[in-house]
């Protein structure tokens, strides 16, 4: 028989509802509000642990890890020997931000090649072969990066739900698919989103894609003209760029620094962007997330100027220390555009991601869908929102991210012992490890040459110079294998 879920009554807040086990989280979500409305002001002093965890009838661990999410989210501040208060820079940009901000002209378009003879190839066909190249993936052995595989592929009740739901006439239908997605993945997404990730949105917000990048493309389609500015971060995803410069976009790279994205730096050096491509869970590729006083100054900026923040939720469920960080959508659902995908998660073959749009882009995103494509495969749609409806998902996630934490600690463990001089960038969460190291270029050919697969960063950085390290993912693969792959990287470096 179910517990009868609490009530728990926190000062300024009102009655709060959490079934047994949700407390922790639910009591967060509550000091997140009430932070965000300013119910709790900037630098007001919060009730130690012991206080509150007696005045709601909690223990005082569920408390302590309700208060430590929050401080790694930036919305408190804990010092040893002092009070912990609400942060004091949620509503503003420091100034520092702006001292430091580097100022960067927007990149020239490249004028296409001129045609020497009347039987040349298209000016487009030189660009879209080195893409072909750019944007290739690693083959599937160690350090490739998402490659879930073996003890964390997907489980026995996929299979299960797989076989028998392909067998139903449903999942084969004779006609096209709906162009924004099955209605009833749309429904557990949803769902899962609005408990999981902060999002806010509902069924008919979602737009059911191939993937990230084809996210990224739509999202550059409807949202810019070619010739309009927009904001990336340096370093940025290959494949985000190689959209942008597709579109005709001029793309001002912005510096990341242990914040995240330099809104500072892109309001001196691009004031006129339409819109900012960022990755604020998890930056892709090193790894910090979005500071919690900058989510603020962009969404603040995307509002006040009419602009778009497009978020791309990258490894956001792979948090290893504490709770996932929210999504930046659930400040904002008007101006950002919110990209997810199920390839980390569950498989890259399954092809299937998904957008959260603003209610007013929703027609346009499902339009521009369906002009490249029309929909995703149907069977997978219908075997992932049973796997979902069914709670499956959320235990498999539970179960990826122990099984992720274990391989990435063995990594780093072997890293340290074999390669005690290279410094490994500090990130808790994500599939891959950047390890700091010069010449990157020339020694991920080496490796690649060895059959490792590792890539390198500089490439995706436009600054002078660029960031120098090698992406190590630790996905499918066995602790003797990354331990003995990482003997091998020893050698090869000497």
């Amino acid at each position: 028989m179910p517990r009868k879920p609490l009530v728990i009554e926190i000062p300024a807040l009102g009655a709060l509802d959490a079934a047994p086990g949700e407390i922790g989280r639910r009591l967060a979500e509550a000091l997140r509000g009430a932070i965000l409305k300013g119910e709790l002001k900037a630098r007001e002093r919060v009730p130690s642990t012991r206080s509150l965890a007696g005045s709601l009838g909690l223990a005082r661990g569920t408390v302590s890890v309700a208060y430590a999410q929050l401080v790694a989210e930036g919305y408190l501040e804990a010092r040893i020997g002092s009070a912990t208060r609400v942060a004091a820079d949620l509503h503003r940009l420091a100034i520092s931000d702006a001292t430091d901000a580097r100022r960067k002209p927007a990149p020239r378009r490249p004028s296409p090649p001129a045609t020497a003879t009347a039987n040349a190839t298209p000016p487009a066909t030189s660009a879209y072969a080195a893409l072909a190249t750019r944007l290739s993936a690693l083959p599937s052995v160690p350090f490739s990066i998402a490659v879930p595989e073996g003890e964390v592929a997907m489980d026995h009740h996929w299979h299960r739900l797989s076989k028998r739901i392909r067998a139903t006439p449903a999942a084969a239908p004779s006609g096209y698919p709906d162009a924004q997605g099955l209605p009833a993945l749309r429904t557990a997404l949803a769902d899962y989103l609005r408990k999981s990730r902060a999002v806010d949105c509902d069924p008919e917000h979602i737009i059911i894609t191939e993937g990230t990048q084809q996210g990224l493309y739509l999202a550059a389609k409807v949202l810019l003209q070619a010739g309009d500015f927009a904001w990336a971060e340096d370093p940025a995803y290959s494949g985000l760029t190689a959209v942008l410069e597709d579109r005709g976009v001029q793309v001002q790279r912005v510096p990341v620094d242990h914040q995240g994205f330099n809104v500072a730096a892109a309001l001196q050096a691009c004031p006129q962007a339409k819109a900012a491509f960022v990755t604020p869970s998890h930056q892709y590729p090193i790894g910090m997330p979005l500071s919690m006083a900058r989510r603020i100054a962009l969404t603040d900026w995307a509002a006040s100027h009419n602009r778009w923040i497009v978020e791309d939720d990258y490894d956001s469920e792979l948090r290893y220390a504490g709770q996932p960080f929210p999504a930046m959508q659930g400040l904002d659902r008007e101006r950002v555009i919110y990209l997810g995908t199920f390839s980390k998660v569950l498989a890259p073959s399954l092809r299937l991601g998904y957008i959260v749009a603003p209610e007013a882009l929703v027609a346009a995103f499902t339009g521009a869908r369906a002009l490249i494509g029309r929909g995703s495969p149907l069977s997978e749609q219908h075997v992932i929102a049973t796997y979902m409806r069914e709670g499956y998902f959320e235990t498999h996630i539970r179960r990826i991210r122990s099984l992720y934490g274990e391989k990435r600690q063995i990594l780093i463990d072997a890293l340290r012992r074999e390669l005690p001089a290279l410094r490994i960038q500090p990130a808790d969460q994500g599939m891959h490890i950047v390890l700091w190291l010069a010449d990157d270029v020339a020694v991920a050919a080496r490796a690649q040459a060895a059959g490792l697969a590792v890539r390198a960063l500089s490439p995706m950085c436009h600054a002078t110079p660029p960031l120098s390290g090698l992406m190590l993912g630790f996905g499918g693969y066995t602790a003797p294998q990354l331990q003995a792959t990482v003997k091998k990287l020893r050698q090869l470096l000497s």
